[in-house]
């Protein structure tokens, strides 16, 4: 991505930043400095233009739009530390403008600091990003990089926005394909014997993303089950389509994913959920209590298994497993629910306040921000009890 065309996205999001005339220097010297930095890069001799911005911020360290040129320029000649460098000196000065943080999550992307990168892509997102092209540059590394660190759910709903513009580029079909079939590799990183696998996921997830419903993404979600049945986490894929509107086909693809698939614990818990849902407990129990023991830190599984021994009457073992859920994910508005449903039962109406309050401020919090797609034990169907 080429940002020297960002002048006048840095000139909104820096707007308020204030930019002092030294004390020290001549601003006659400064300002011929400037000039000449500004006549090179306007003609493409960026390694002049990169060492005069250098000579002019050593006179005036607090000049932060040109800070910002010299960070462009060095990212855009390849030199990714020097501009993370750059981009650094410019966060530490504006903490919450989110262009110049996501500009230095970008350099840590290319210098393959991948967890880091993936922190300041995400708080530049939450701050906000100036700058639409760079949201959506940010935005894809964003995707890619939750795929690869294995936060599928997450990675898809960061790309519905795509499939909501109908950006249907190839990396953003790539990165759908990795989100639905659950691949933990950058796009860079698809073997070539897989490509082809990855972008026909990719287009159904993409349809997906768009619309449930459209006939489009079931014809590709069929085409990709019938050219690999036994791959792993096409079954599952084609479920979580499905479930929604016929759930009793999204179930049997979670069937036939653990077929092939044993140890696939999201399907069990997917079939775990949807049999809660149904008032099937009993037959719900023995897929959440395995995903527990496959994925013990996962909360989904001990929340699950929490809300349906609550139903079968085993108050006590449903709060052992939802305290876990909840130690596991504090910030989850279902657990608390779901705990204060469980302490009104057993007579702990204290804290079934408290975890009431809690579900309250959570909920109001982050009532839009998740039940994506591809998540599971996302439902809440009535408020908590008071008492």
């Amino acid at each position: 991505m080429t940002m020297l065309w960002l002048v006048a996205a840095f000139a909104a999001s820096t707007a308020a930043v204030p930019s002092p005339r030294p004390k020290t220097a001549s601003s006659a010297t400064f300002d011929a400095i400037v000039k000449k930095a500004e006549a090179a890069k306007e003609a493409g001799r960026y390694d002049e233009a990169i060492e005069r911005y250098r000579e002019a911020l050593k006179l005036k360290p607090s000049w932060f739009e040109g800070r910002f040129f010299l960070g462009t320029l060095l990212y855009d000649n390849d030199r990714y530390e020097e501009a993370r460098d750059e981009f650094r000196r410019l966060v530490e000065a504006d903490p919450k403008n989110g262009l110049v943080l996501a500009l230095k999550g970008l350099c840590e992307f290319q210098l393959k600091s991948y967890e880091r990168a993936l922190k300041e892509l995400q708080a530049a997102r939450d701050l906000g990003i100036s700058s639409a092209d760079v949201m959506s540059v940010a935005s894809y590394h964003l995707a890619i990089l939750l795929n690869r660190l294995e936060q599928y759910e997450l990675a898809f709903e960061v790309l519905r926005d795509f499939a909501g513009q109908n950006k249907d580029t190839q990396g953003v079909i790539e990165a759908f394909g990795l989100s639905v079939l659950r691949m933990p590799l950058l796009p860079s990183e698809i073997p070539a014997d897989r490509r082809e696998m990855i972008l026909m996921a990719g287009r159904a997830g993409f349809h997906q993303a768009k619309g449930r419903s459209t006939p489009a993404g079931r014809l590709a979600f069929e085409e990709l089950v019938s050219r690999y049945p036994n791959t792993p986490n096409v079954h599952y894929a084609y479920g979580v389509f499905l479930v929604r509107d016929q759930p009793e086909a999204g179930l049997e693809e979670f069937r036939r994913e653990l077929r092939s698939s044993p140890s696939h614990y999201h399907a069990m818990l997917q079939i775990a959920y949807e049999l809660l849902k149904e008032g099937k407990y009993e037959e719900a129990r023995p897929y959440a209590e395995q995903a527990t023991q496959l994925a013990p830190n996962l909360f989904a599984a001990h929340h699950a298994l929490g809300r349906i021994l609550f139903q079968t009457g085993d108050v006590d073992k449903a709060i052992d497993s939802l305290e876990t859920a909840r130690r596991l994910a504090p910030d989850s508005p279902e657990v608390r629910f779901s705990l204060a449903r469980a302490y009104a039962k057993a007579g702990r109406a204290e804290e079934a306040v408290r975890e009431r309050a809690e579900f309250v401020k959570l909920d109001k919090a982050r009532r839009t921000a998740r039940s994506g797609p591809q998540s599971v034990g996302g439902e809440t169907d009535e408020p908590p009890p008071k008492n």
